[in-house]
């Protein structure tokens, strides 16, 4: 293949190493556009929620559209208004979400000193050190010391099969397929993680709970939803114009709800 391209005039090798590109990675072309956007939780007070996050978990407060937010960098933490008979986190597809700390002995007495719930103290598994708090809606929130990575950390999902669900992801919004610390399996999408941790029955659908579901970025989120949907994709609904832009919602295994965020349509 290579002599023959060598053989070819220049600008026709040009041409067939692109359609060679197209043919054997259009997948890799089309996720390259996604990039990790948000979480949405859900509180019965969504202001006191934000102000809580920011606080304690040092965010900057926001909005995004009609929402009351707290930023993390690049990453948005946004909330709903909960509805009657809400659950936690723990028990869904989406079990915490992680936050990492130069020094975490010093966040937990900080944490600890605000009166927030600590579910436990420090700990250490090989490299990675490690605690768990709760906030007052339900999420649990894991509290860690990473030096790559200061803030917001990742998600963690519970699914009964964790290879398959992480190629899911990378099949749907690109990422590089890695284990956190060399430990724990997951997907890294810039300064955050989605790691999965296996377990034995299937959790229940995030909709509705403390953390309702993940958004995504796609710079066409139109022309993403047309590829999506050839993979299978299961769309609950979108895209359809929403304030500036567009949105979708999908599903991904184990209940998780997804948000897919973009654009809108250039005129």
């Amino acid at each position: 293949m290579i002599r023959a391209m060598l053989d070819l005039p220049r600008m026709a090798v040009v041409v067939l190493a692109v359609a060679i590109l197209l043919r054997v990675a259009p997948q890799a072309m089309a996720s390259a556009a996604a990039t990790y956007h948000h979480v949405h939780l859900t509180a019965t007070n969504p202001g006191e929620a934000v102000k809580w996050y920011v606080k304690n978990m040092d965010g900057q407060m926001t909005k995004v559209g009609f929402f009351d937010a707290a930023g993390f960098g690049k990453i948005t933490l946004i909330f709903f208004q909960a509805k009657e008979g809400f659950a936690g986190s723990v028990g869904s597809g989406v079990d915490h979400i992680g936050f990492s700390y130069k020094d975490l002995e010093a966040k937990m007495k900080q944490l600890a000193d605000s009166g927030v719930e600590i579910v436990s103290g420090v700990q250490q598994e090989g490299p990675i050190k490690y605690a768990f708090v709760k906030d007052p809606w339900g999420t649990l929130i894991e509290v860690l010391q990473d030096p790559e990575i200061e803030g917001f950390h990742h998600v963690h999902l519970a699914t009964t099969d964790p290879r398959t669900t992480l190629q899911w992801y990378v099949d749907a919004f690109g990422g590089e397929l890695a284990r956190f610390a060399g430990l724990i399996p997951g997907v890294r999408y810039g300064d955050m993680w989605v790691l999965a941790k296996k377990v034995d029955v299937a959790r229940a659908p995030t909709k509705g709970r403390s953390i309702d579901h993940l958004g995504w970025a796609f710079a066409d989120l139109d022309a993403a939803a047309v590829e999506l949907k050839a993979k299978g994709v299961k769309f609950e609904s979108g895209p359809f114009a929403f304030g500036s832009g567009k949105i979708a919602f999908i599903t991904a295994p184990d209940g998780v709800r997804i948000e897919l965020v973009g654009p809108a349509a250039k005129k």
